[in-house]
């Protein structure tokens, strides 16, 4: 029997959030108020950021498996930011405090460097909805 390798890991997966992620920190950087939309692009960041960390220790699962423990180590210290980013921009949207919402975008900019946006290509789709969906949680997700 041969082996079954899957092409759709949560690496592939993690791109695709991140990227997805950089596309509506570019348009909110582009707002200049935070409307409807822009609380949806936010609430989406959380549903990403929450995506991405779901998946980090299923990445290094492999690597726990062959006793490389050190370098699972660093790709979860390398990912820790994502989990806190995601309760950070949580806790912001549910105590309606948006006028910090740029503050904290900024600050998530260095984790986004290696990727360059040069053409929008998220529909708006993605992300319409996830403000009130966020809300109607009203906090019972799982890390």
């Amino acid at each position: 029997m041969s082996r079954v390798i899957r092409t759709d890991g949560p690496g592939k997966e993690r791109t695709s959030l991140m990227r997805t992620s950089a596309e509506a920190i570019r348009r909110l950087s582009q707002k200049a108020t935070i409307d409807d939309d822009a609380k949806d692009m936010v609430a989406l960041l959380v549903y990403c950021f929450r995506q991405i960390d779901r998946g980090i220790d299923e990445s290094v699962r492999a690597w726990e498996k062959r006793n490389y423990w050190v370098k699972a180590e660093q790709f979860r210290l390398r990912w820790a930011w994502v989990g806190q980013a995601a309760l950070d921009l949580e806790s912001l949207i549910r105590a309606q405090d948006w006028d910090r919402i740029p503050a904290v975008l900024v600050g998530l900019l260095p984790h986004f460097e290696e990727i360059t946006v040069s053409r929008l290509t998220r529909s708006p789709d993605i992300w319409e909805g996830a403000y009130q969906r966020l809300i109607r949680e009203n906090g019972r997700h799982s890390r």
